[in-house]
């Protein structure tokens, strides 16, 4: 069916309300708008469902939340009557639409004969992976758009084990979802009725209390919080979002008194007034948090993004100014201290590894390597870092110590299976007040890592490319890159070419080539023979394409300088491919 006949079909169907037909009818006449909803269904990227609320089928609304819902209910039920029995977990942020489609969702699992476990009010996405876990259910879904701007909304799923499906399984939901042709092939039950049947259950602070409680005990120096606890300042925003609740909750109980929230943040606010995406990976969301640590002379400013699974952080510097830190260097710090104290401590396992996506930083292996720590990577998507946790810990003979991923995620834990920015937050505000017992700001620990483990400098650029033709041509830029062999870059040579869609490394001198041992992805990754390297992805979460490169240098300028020159270059090669 082509687009203008789905939107017909939308306009005149009795199925759809009133208030999704005014929507369409007020769009009547724009040719190009009726295209854009309706050109293609909504699709699952590397975190599930994304995109614009509204009407249409390339758009997130009440129907397109019972239409996958129902898939998830079929797909459910196929594994059993005690699969159904088991239930799913239901979260959801403080999004636009979010409380109604997190109910859509319950009643139309209740209505399939599968109890829906619903949060009594917003939960991070980490309190529902550790849920699933807690109560054996036999999936989950959160209802959130993560750190997208105002206009979206999403959904994510989750399996048993309380991670993000994988491709496999997410295939076979995909199939399932797709053999709904009707929208009255969905079953509904009436709220009334699944409360007094069972089908829909409420759950609130008894889930809250367990996951606090477990986090609690990744505190690994409680003391040192006690003796500084009394000087030790905290700003923090939750950026309008889930984590408000939960992060000062923890932060109260290991000890830090003086933790001050950004006002103007702290409410539930679906529009995110004071800022234009709510991503703690953009400097600009502190803008009210900074004014309010130089008024406090605050040692941390810490933020999570709405469904609290990221969190960015500003730490003061010797000189009384506040420094912004990446993902990347977040989570060598947060490396760096947890092998280092456990080490001290004699907990350190000698069969311990960490998790890292293939576009983190190498300066995570050099740090492991010191520690004799192994390190596993995996393709980008947190579910890939939940999957290692249940192959080699949970299932094997490794213990599980820390995954993280460039984009501002980490989990230092095996309590669940998606990355926290509830328990990263305790994790760094603890190491925070350490290195400032020992007389050490963040930065300057930061600055030691460099010089113990190597100089190295991080980009990430990303360019959006919305809509249909945006989508068309992150498609054209990964086939033009990948057809062509003969890459070039002046002072620079490419050794190897890592292509994830093909899932072969293949050397270019010799012609050697080598399995990668991953699951496919449209990821392109090249090897420079500095050891520097760039890849090229589409995001899987966004209309973007994104760009990452790393160099290693002789010291912090030499790394800076090359950072400049090969991003140049880099960004020469797309302009000349493909116009970007």
């Amino acid at each position: 069916m082509k687009a203008y006949d789905k939107y017909l079909f939308w306009l005149e169907n009795d199925y759809f309300d009133d208030v999704t037909k005014e929507e369409l009818a007020s769009i009547k006449d724009n040719m190009e708008e009726i295209e854009e909803r309706f050109y293609r269904d909504l699709e699952f990227g590397t975190a599930g469902l994304r995109g614009i609320i509204g009407a249409g089928t390339n758009r997130i609304n009440k129907y397109i939340v019972r239409k996958v819902s129902q898939g998830i209910a079929n797909y459910i039920n196929k594994k059993g009557s005690n699969a159904a029995a088991r239930g799913i977990v239901i979260a959801y942020d403080s999004r636009h639409k979010s409380p109604e489609f997190a109910m859509e969702a319950a009643l139309v699992f209740a209505g399939n004969g599968i109890g829906a476990w619903l949060f009594d009010e917003l939960r991070p996405v980490p309190v529902l992976s550790f849920t699933i876990r807690y109560l054996k259910a036999a999936a989950g879904i959160a209802i959130t758009a993560s750190h997208n701007p105002k206009e979206y909304n999403g959904y994510k799923v989750y399996g048993e084990d309380g991670a993000q499906l994988l491709p496999d399984e997410s295939d076979l939901l995909l199939n399932e979802i797709d053999m709904i042709k009707d929208f009255s092939q969905v079953k509904i039950m009436e709220q009334g009725k699944a409360l007094q049947t069972g089908l829909l259950q409420i759950i609130g602070k008894e889930i809250d209390d367990r996951y606090i409680d477990v986090l609690k005990t990744y505190c690994l120096n409680p003391d040192i919080i006690c003796k500084q606890s009394d000087t030790f300042k905290i700003i923090y925003t939750p950026l309008n979002g889930a984590g408000n609740k939960p992060v000062r909750r923890i932060l109260n109980e290991i000890g830090f008194k003086n933790v001050f929230v950004v006002k103007e943040q702290e409410e539930p606010n679906p529009d995110f007034p004071t800022v234009k995406t709510p991503n703690p990976e953009d400097e600009s969301v502190f803008k009210i948090a900074l004014e309010m640590a130089k008024r406090n002379d605050a040692d941390l400013i810490i933020g999570t993004d709405p469904d609290s699974d990221r969190v960015g952080i500003m730490a003061k510097d010797n000189n009384g100014s506040y420094t912004s830190f990446t993902g990347n260097q977040i989570g060598c710090l947060m490396l760096e201290y947890i092998l280092s104290q456990k080490s001290l401590k004699g907990s350190l396992p000698s069969n311990g590894f960490i998790v890292k996506t293939i576009v983190t930083t190498e300066l995570a292996k050099a740090i492991a390597k010191k520690y004799h720590i192994k390190v596993v990577e995996v393709l980008t998507g947190f579910k890939f870092i939940g999957e290692k946790i249940r192959l080699l810990d949970e299932n094997g003979d490794k213990k599980y110590l820390l995954g993280f991923e460039e984009s501002y995620g980490y989990l230092a834990g095996t309590y669940a299976r998606d990355k926290d920015a509830v328990s990263a937050a305790m994790i760094i505000a603890e190491m925070a007040a350490y290195y400032k017992s020992l007389g050490k700001t963040l930065m300057e620990v930061f600055e030691e890592i460099y010089g113990n483990y190597g100089f190295t400098d991080v980009e990430v650029i990303s360019f959006t490319l919305e809509g249909k033709e945006g989508l068309e041509q992150i498609q054209s830029i990964m086939e033009k890159l990948r057809k062509d062999s003969n890459l070039k870059l002046d002072g620079y040579e490419i050794y190897a070419i890592r292509d994830y869609l093909t899932g072969e490394r293949y050397v270019l001198k010799s012609g050697e080539r080598e399995d990668l041992g991953l699951p496919e992805s449209n990821v392109l990754y090249y090897e420079l023979d500095d050891e520097s390297w760039f890849c090229i992805r589409p995001s899987g979460t966004e209309p973007k394409i994104k760009i990452y490169i790393e160099v290693f240098g002789n010291d912090k300028t030499h790394a800076a300088e090359k950072l400049k020159d090969l991003n140049g270059k880099v960004l020469d090669i797309l302009n000349k491919c493909c116009s970007i």
